[in-house]
């Protein structure tokens, strides 16, 4: 569902960073894990279309970013890509209904139906009316989850998204990534200096 081949990215007057080719099929779980500056990160925003690569290909579902316009990137991405980050970035004025509904409404244009089942599935279900400062940090992660999966992508990105957890939070949120991708046969990418999710994870990429 998504490869990628030679890629390098250069940030100015540094030497470019090269990453490993890599596949990933609907459904399926990949682990990259590296330390700091190993450019996990970078590999993660080149993935998602956010950055573009110096050379080399990703191709996710079919379609090569790089034959996409930034319009066209920006709608797809909004369409087909998930992204879970390590900061959640929520509007704190809007409850955790309203965060997740305004991500189904900035990509489709309409919100979506099944959010408090959704919710209810990830264990938040009565959490929905509250603001996201009201939450706890394992709570707020489910939430990101939740908005990053709401509009069905083909793929979803995951970064760092159990270095601020504890161990038992953050065994539950790599299963439940890994359960909900396997569901939605949608295919994982988690990027990730958190050696706990070594044993997680089958298919891994070391940096």
């Amino acid at each position: 569902m998504i490869s990628a081949q030679q890629l390098s990215y250069a940030y100015k007057n540094n030497a470019p960073l090269l990453f490993p080719d890599l596949n990933c099929t609907a459904g399926e779980a990949l682990l990259i894990t590296g330390g700091s500056g190993t450019g996990k990160t970078t590999l993660l925003h080149l993935l998602a279309g956010l950055i573009r690569p110096k050379t080399g290909n990703i191709i996710i579902d079919g379609i090569d970013l790089n034959s996409l316009s930034e319009k066209k990137l920006d709608s797809f991405r909004g369409q087909n890509i998930g992204l879970v980050l390590q900061e959640s970035h929520f509007v704190e004025s809007l409850s955790v209904a309203e965060n997740i509904q305004l991500a189904s409404w900035l990509a489709s244009g309409k919100k979506s139906s099944s959010l408090h089942g959704f919710l209810e599935q990830l264990g938040i279900g009565d959490q929905s009316h509250k603001l996201p400062s009201q939450l706890s940090i394992g709570q707020q992660q489910r939430v990101s989850i939740a908005r990053a999966l709401i509009n069905k992508p083909r793929l979803l990105l995951a970064d760092e998204p159990t270095s601020s957890l504890d161990d038992a939070n953050a065994f539950a949120v790599a299963d439940l990534l890994s359960e909900l991708s396997k569901q939605s046969k949608t295919a994982l990418i988690i990027v990730t200096h958190d050696q706990r999710l070594k044993d997680r994870f089958k298919n891994a990429i070391s940096l």
